[in-house]
């Protein structure tokens, strides 16, 4: 479990009270005040959750690009939802807020206009054992024969890329015309998730890290500066370890109730302004962090990815919008979208980060839209911490280019 102290149970006066008294982590919040036309909203800063690296369950330990931690939907669910409530994220990822819901024994509802989210979510909601995994992996038959792309030979020693084409294969056989059954779902979770990186528990040669995949061009440049070139690599074992890993909490799982809290699940494909499974009035807390302009190229980050999920990336209409205005009308739809599913008293934390070292404020954006669509602004928090390894590994200074800022608009449904 992530290392946010569960909290009582709080009202929207009561969480406004509690974030101007917050001192957790040694310091007192900062308050301030955001004016938007007629509208004053409280601002508070602080450090909010802790800046631990790998703090949450175990079951979080899987890359995506410009994912939150843990910590930031925990702090969230405890405070301003109860056991067996439907908790969402319509922007949902790696899946970081249906996991902790149902981890804190809330509903998981999910939504993203990537199929991979999907295919990234689901078997960590209902994760097999060990045991069945291995099994599994047994009995693979790993052997391929045929013709190896030059672009993914820069990536993949051959003996290696025959064996995740033959992994590949059985994969999209296995769901053609039908969902996977988890312990395959997990299998190419997993499989998905060690692609690329930078050392050896990962398939390729040393690459960026696995929450981007760089094009062949670049890795060819990356191979000849460092002179490497693709070493082979167990499948099997890598599979199996990373496994181990990610399983290694699941006896923590609330309750072992969690079957029953799955029954109400809902997991989506779609944009985040109509996602019809999800019944009206049915939410009671939003958590959520949408695409920032055009910042982060979530298509290209996952070329890799989606290949070997029979994925077209360039088909996937991720929104990218490279204006404030046009990234603003998006988000005014989904909120119009938001505001049929929240039911009256919930809530909806939205994350927007940190654009262009602060010189774009996208909660300025927000909290107009936000109010449009009906919703009753509480609060805006500036979450900040120490220096962070995300940090470091970038080359990026302390607090600088949204790495270690999260900026979160509090609202309410009336």
């Amino acid at each position: 479990m992530s290392e946010t102290a569960a909290a009582p149970f709080a009202e929207p006066s009561g969480l406004v009270a509690e974030l101007r008294a917050f001192a957790a982590f040694g310091a007192p919040s900062r308050e301030g005040e955001l004016v938007v036309g007629d509208r004053r909203v409280p601002t508070f800063t602080n450090e909010f959750w802790t800046a631990a690296q790998r703090e949450g369950h175990s079951l979080h330990e899987v890359s995506y690009r410009a994912c939150f931690k843990p910590s930031l939907p925990a702090f969230f669910i405890d405070r301003l939802s109860r056991p067996g409530e439907l908790v969402f994220d319509p922007f949902m990822g790696r899946g970081t807020t249906p996991l902790e819901a149902l981890l804190r024994g809330r509903v998981p509802c999910g939504n993203d206009i990537n199929p991979l989210s999907a295919m990234l979510v689901r078997p960590r909601l209902r994760p097999p054992t060990l045991p069945e995994v291995i099994a599994r992996l047994d009995e693979l038959d790993l052997r391929h024969e045929g013709p190896l792309d030059d672009d993914l030979l820069v990536f993949f020693h051959p003996d290696t890329l025959h064996e995740l084409l033959a992994l590949r294969e059985h994969l999209l056989t296995a769901s053609h015309g039908a969902e996977l059954d988890p312990v395959d779902d997990w299998i190419r979770m997993v499989a998905v998730n060690r692609l690329t990186g930078h050392s050896p528990g990962f398939f390729s040669v040393y690459t960026l890290p696995p929450n981007q995949a760089t094009s062949a061009v670049a890795q060819r440049k990356i191979n000849q500066k460092r002179n490497q070139v693709p070493p082979p690599r167990d499948v099997r074992s890598i599979l199996a370890k990373k496994s181990k890993s990610l399983l290694a909490d699941t006896a923590t799982l609330w309750q072992r109730d969690d079957g029953a809290l799955l029954q109400r699940a809902v997991l989506s494909t779609g944009p985040a302004n109509a996602v019809p499974r999800l019944a009206t009035g049915s939410v009671q807390l939003v958590v959520t962090s949408p695409p920032f302009l055009d910042i982060v190229q979530y298509a290209a980050d996952n070329w890799l990815r989606c290949w070997f999920c029979g994925i077209d990336a360039a088909a996937v209409p991720i929104t990218m919008a490279r204006t404030v205005p046009a990234w603003q009308a998006a988000m005014g739809e989904v909120f119009t979208e938001l505001h049929r599913v929240v039911r009256r008293g919930g809530h909806v934390a939205f994350e927007v980060g940190e654009v262009k070292g602060g010189s774009i404020r996208l909660e300025e954006a927000v909290v107009p839209v936000a109010i449009a669509a009906g919703f009753e602004p509480l609060a805006v928090m500036l979450h900040t911490q120490k220096f962070t390894k995300t940090a470091n590994c970038w080359g990026v200074g302390n607090n600088s280019l949204g790495t270690n800022t999260n900026r979160i608009v509090v609202l309410q449904r009336p």
